[in-house]
């Protein structure tokens, strides 16, 4: 029997690919600087869960996704001190191949499987350099109190979340901050996600106000299902003050978005100055934007076939200041 191929070897054609992609993103992503800024990066990474052990995935063979991909992600989540990772499924083969390539500098933190139909037997992870951040000592997952007023309807609870949101405090620099990722269940209609996401703001606003006196920074980021700014999706979303970083305004959040037709799916948001008794960032956040890998990948292959390779889902990030002394 063949032995298994070397992750950490790509053949010469694969590296040189490779090499061109570090280049690319090297032009996209700001450099890490020492003790000066901090760059958050939340990814849908679609179905990411089992993989096919070779450089090139044979025509048929599933998954779709190999060796060559995973060091095409971690080429992209290197550059970030923390990524929210949504869609890890229950099978961790990718996800182990993908610290593999990362190094023994990387770590994660993510959550047990979510059953259920709604669930889509998915995890919430979060992959982090341990150079640069720190896992301060909160880790939960959010479930709110059906007695707990909320003012939004018990019916609209009593499921709890469909993928249970999950929050991790981190520390950097001497800055504290903690990130709460989410997926929110994409339902039969865009009416579906209304009750889910204003639950999901009004228990952020809750939480928040506990948190005002620990002065930690609190950011919200993953797939927020949201169609359009403006919608009742964006509204509930942004109804207790939740602002979605301005950088990432117009941006597209997936591969088959077309131009003037864009969704908002993914978000990065904090709560802004002005808002009594919840924690306002601490941090500036200075730049923004997503990472295309299209034109690098898709080669003769359609956009679907990516999608399976890399994800259907774009990274999003943002560049944060770390305020001096």
């Amino acid at each position: 029997m063949a032995s298994e191929p070397d992750i950490l070897a790509p053949p010469q054609p694969v590296a040189a690919h490779l090499a061109q992609w570090e280049e690319q993103v090297d032009g996209v992503v700001p450099a890490k600087t020492g003790g000066s800024n901090l760059l958050i990066a939340t990814w849908n990474l679609r179905a990411f869960g089992d993989l096919t052990k070779a450089w090139k995935t044979p025509e048929g063979v599933s998954p779709k996704r190999n060796f060559a991909d995973i060091h095409a992600i971690a080429t992209v989540i290197r550059r970030f001190d923390v990524v929210a990772v949504q869609e890890v499924r229950g099978n961790l083969r990718a996800l182990r191949y993908l610290l593999k390539v990362l190094g023994e500098d990387w770590a994660f933190i993510l959550t047990d499987v979510t059953l259920g139909k709604d669930g889509n037997n998915e995890r919430l992870a979060f992959l982090f350099d341990t150079r640069r951040v720190k896992p301060s000592g909160l880790a939960c997952e959010l479930v709110v109190p059906i007695e707990q007023e909320t003012g939004v309807s018990a019916s609209g609870l009593e499921r709890q979340f469909a993928r249970t949101p999950y929050a991790v405090s981190f520390l950097s620099s001497g800055q504290t901050f903690t990130l709460i990722t989410l997926h929110v269940d994409y339902g039969d209609t865009a009416a579906d996600r209304v009750p889910e996401l204003e639950a999901i703001a009004k228990w952020l606003a809750g939480w928040a106000e506990q948190e005002f006196g620990w002065d930690h920074n609190l950011i919200a980021l993953g797939d927020f299902n949201i169609d359009r700014v403006g919608d009742p999706l964006f509204e509930a979303f942004t109804s207790t003050g939740l602002t979605p970083a301005p950088q990432l305004a117009d941006l597209p959040r997936t591969i088959f978005d077309k131009p003037g037709a864009a969704h908002f799916y993914d978000q990065i948001a904090w709560f802004t100055k002005g808002q009594q008794h919840r924690p306002v960032l601490n941090l500036e956040a200075v730049t923004g934007g997503q990472v295309d890998f299209v034109d690098t990948f898709q080669g003769e292959g359609t956009r679907n076939d990516l999608s399976w390779h890399i994800s259907d889902h774009f990274p999003l990030w943002v560049e944060f200041a770390i305020p001096a002394g």
